[in-house]
């Protein structure tokens, strides 16, 4: 068989994949915390004996989508002036209990329960450097650049922060939180926190659209490539095996 079939079709599987990433993250330009996820591609064909195999000699070597990784940019700072708005500047996620378990989110959206537990909008509690729950007491709150939780000029609590060591020991879990894959190791971030402000997702608009409507095309292009090789494949099938 022609290997440009196998090269039109991995594209367009390539390139469907990356539309549904392209489509998600545009979906999401405007989710708190929101963290892009941006394809990478390896070898069709993978390990030590990968170069001189019949099977990728075959194919020409084409690559294929290996999956998507977060990326960690910076988003914009969006001021509120809403106490418990909290925003990460730099390296970081925040920690949360959830039923499944410890979570991680830049999304900063906090509330004071009235037992004076610091919770997510969805109601998880947030976590310290020690993954305990923390407790906030009446009165005024500031949140210092070190995440310390003072009311009345006393240090209630400290937020955690913590990060790891790529990109690709987390994976997305819903539209800004995000879980470690299995044996990632966490670690303290270096990065500060500002409160009244809340960090927007790191997807540009413009960008994103630009992004989504390139690949739509791609797609296209891979799609008819596909149907100008199945044509040929017919042509032979009808014409020439007969004559064999």
């Amino acid at each position: 068989m022609d290997s440009g079939y196998y090269a039109a079709f991995s594209g367009l599987l390539a390139r469907t994949e990356a539309l549904d990433s392209a489509a998600s993250n545009l979906a999401n330009v405007n989710t708190s915390g929101f963290r892009a996820e941006r394809e990478y591609f390896r070898d069709a064909i993978v390990g030590p004996d990968a170069p001189g195999s019949q099977l990728n000699r075959t194919v020409n070597d084409f690559g294929v989508l290996g999956g998507n990784r977060l990326d960690l940019g910076q988003g914009a700072m969006t001021p509120t002036g809403n106490t418990l708005d909290l925003a990460i500047q730099g390296e970081g996620f925040f920690a949360i209990q959830t039923k499944q378990g410890i979570r991680y989110t830049r999304d900063g959206q906090f509330q004071r329960t009235r037992q004076g537990m610091l919770i997510t909008a969805d109601g998880d509690p947030v976590l310290d450097a020690q993954n305990k729950a923390i407790q906030i007491p009446d009165g005024e709150i500031t949140v210092g650049s070190d995440g310390a939780v003072s009311v009345g000029g006393a240090v209630a609590g400290r937020i955690g922060l913590f990060t790891f060591p790529s990109a690709s020991d987390i994976e997305a879990e819903g539209a800004n939180r995000y879980a470690p894959v299995k044996n990632a190791v966490r670690r303290a971030a270096d990065g500060s926190i500002r409160q009244g402000a809340l960090e927007s997702s790191n997807e540009d608009v413009i960008q994103g659209s630009l992004q989504l409507i390139l690949v739509q095309r791609q797609a296209e292009m891979m799609q008819k490539a596909l149907s100008i090789f199945n044509g040929e494949f017919d042509k032979t099938a009808s014409e020439d095996l007969p004559k064999v």
